[in-house]
């Protein structure tokens, strides 16, 4: 059978219903919507890992199988490139492309049209590993996948079910076997054992804090994070004293209900499960474990969230400490990189508190991602919990090869090597970020409250807004889309109505997954704040009304 023919005969067992023909889109989520209509889309991303893998010379592709935080009735996929990154920006048109062609004959005319236009020999090796994350759906989703990777001969390992970052970072460890830029083994327990290794050397001189309450959003960081903690020091040994919550898996319909990181950032209060007293720390993860948020409930019982870009001002401040005291500072630029969505009190303290530089990005990993690559160190979250620190190569090199000049100079160094093996470095991490807090909170001897104290958050407000067509709503480039081009009028309505509050700001920008535009306001009082996101989703309402 020719290729073409075995393209297309698998294709024909994952057809598209004709309604949906130009519906799907790839973004920074990948493909993401109810599972039951998913299967067309999987198999021709299948397709697309093949080609891309066989583009770049056999290098591995990644596919994980996931909706994150969205509902459980819901999944999605997506493709991770060699490195661990998400996929290049340029082939997102081709995923969509593929996803929408209309019939069998279609698909295998698109595919061919790939196969010209980047000179893809189909007899070259291909080499795809995936995983997916524990929804109900995944299983039958996987045998999609697979079919795909049959008819184009593609060798698969299939790693079951992993968080979405251990997926990340396998990939790197596959396409690094081997190199002096080797990132680790190429196993599940070789994630475990390096984050656990790097865990306690960052540790050799200090305790952590107090217990630790862990949501898992009844996903899979729940069972992973078990796995991960026998790797650990016990409590009586310096270890995290963890108590895990919400780690049902085997209920799928308890995926992200009341519970997880984006229930807690969205409704800023604690799952209804959480039984934390006040002071005691607590963190939430979301389903596949990429986003972590902490929070407390403070002597007066009152709900204090501790975001992303809490995590990011405390990494960043922490690792600039470490560089100063090792005395590499004067070899390394330390910058953080933010979205709209970070909090304006953020965004001062660490320019004028910290001394460090910063960028805003549009919204998106692979925007801030591809930022904080320009940076020695490059610091970056969004404010609902994904992120990470990347290091550069030439700032890996400094660290390594670095003679210190006395003993605090050994200590910091070292901790400082610890962290780059504690941090995924290619992809935000709950797990990897739980411990790299802990630590932090460790060496500075911080509460939660004395974290929080570190600068006061501008009240702020997100609503969602249900709309027609999320398309209307475009931004002006380099914005960092906090000004809408589109439609006309919008901006200079919302502009208006900013103007009447004190330290005033807000901004509208459609979702990358569903029809609906999520506002943003900041104001001087909570209640200004919410009166601020109210009326401009008001006007949003009435430029964009279904």
């Amino acid at each position: 059978m020719s290729h073409d023919e075995a393209v297309k005969e698998a294709s024909a067992k994952h057809t598209t219903p004709a309604e949906l023909v130009g519906k799907f889109q790839y973004g920074t989520a990948g493909f993401r919507m109810k599972a039951k209509i998913l299967d067309s889309v999987v198999y021709r991303v299948g397709l697309l890992a093949s080609l891309r893998s066989r583009k770049l010379n056999g290098q591995t592709i990644g596919v994980m199988i996931t909706a994150s935080h969205n509902p459980p009735e819901d999944n999605g996929v997506k493709l991770v490139d060699p490195m661990g990154e998400m996929l290049e920006a340029a082939w997102e048109k081709y995923a969509t492309q593929l996803a929408n062609a209309d019939s069998d004959d279609h698909l295998v005319h698109v595919y061919n049209e790939l196969v010209k236009t980047f000179k893809i020999n189909l007899d070259a090796p291909a080499r795809v590993i995936f995983a997916r994350d524990t929804r109900a759906s995944g299983s039958r989703l996987v045998e999609c996948l697979n079919d795909a990777l049959t008819a184009t001969k593609t060798e698969v390992t299939d790693y079951r079910i992993l968080t979405t970052p251990q997926l990340h970072y396998l990939v790197r460890c596959v396409n690094t076997k081997g190199t002096q830029d080797e990132y680790g083994e190429v196993s599940e327990k070789g994630y475990y054992e390096k984050l656990a290794a790097a865990f306690k050397q960052a540790m050799e001189h200090t305790k952590p804090q107090g217990h630790l309450t862990v949501d898992c959003a009844n996903g899979v960081g729940g069972p992973k994070l078990r796995e991960l903690l026998k790797y650990l020091p016990s409590p009586a040994d310096g270890g995290l004293d963890v108590k895990v919550v919400n780690d049902d898996v085997h209920k799928p319909e308890s995926l992200n209900h009341q519970c997880g990181a984006d229930f807690v950032k969205t409704g800023q209060r604690a799952p209804p499960s959480s039984k934390a007293g006040p002071g005691d720390r607590c963190c939430s993860l979301d389903g596949d474990a990429d986003r972590i948020v902490f929070y407390f409930q403070d002597e007066k019982n009152v709900f204090r969230l501790l975001d992303g870009d809490r995590i990011a001002t405390l990494a960043a401040s922490f690792i600039a400490e470490l560089a100063r005291q090792s005395g590499l500072m004067d070899k390394l630029t330390v910058g953080v990189v933010q979205t709209a969505y970070a909090n304006g009190a953020s965004t001062t303290y660490i320019q004028k508190n910290l001394g460090l530089q910063i960028v805003c990005t549009p919204t998106g990993v692979k925007h801030l991602h591809h930022a904080a690559t320009r940076f020695d160190v490059g610091v970056y979250f969004e404010a609902n919990g994904h992120g990470t620190v990347v290091f550069s190569p030439s700032a890996l090199k400094s660290i390594h090869t670095h003679q210190p000049q006395s003993p605090a100079q050994a200590d910091a160094l070292t901790t400082l090597i610890a962290l780059t093996d504690l941090i995924n470095q290619t992809v935000g991490d709950a797990l990897s970020d739980l411990l790299l807090v802990e630590v932090i909170l460790a060496h500075k001897g911080f509460s939660c409250a004395e974290w929080l104290q570190t600068y006061t958050d501008l009240p702020n407000r997100l609503v969602r807004v249900e709309v027609a067509d999320r398309n209307l709503f475009t931004t002006v480039e380099g914005t960092a889309e906090r000004q809408l081009a589109t439609p006309a009028g919008a901006q200079k309505d919302i502009e208006k109505i900013v103007a009447k509050y004190k330290d005033g700001r807000s901004f509208a920008r459609a979702s990358g997954t569903e029809d609906a535009v999520r506002v943003y306001a900041e104001a001087s009082t909570r209640a200004e704040a919410e009166d601020l996101a109210a009326a401009v989703a008001q006007i949003v309402r009435k430029y964009g009304a279904k």
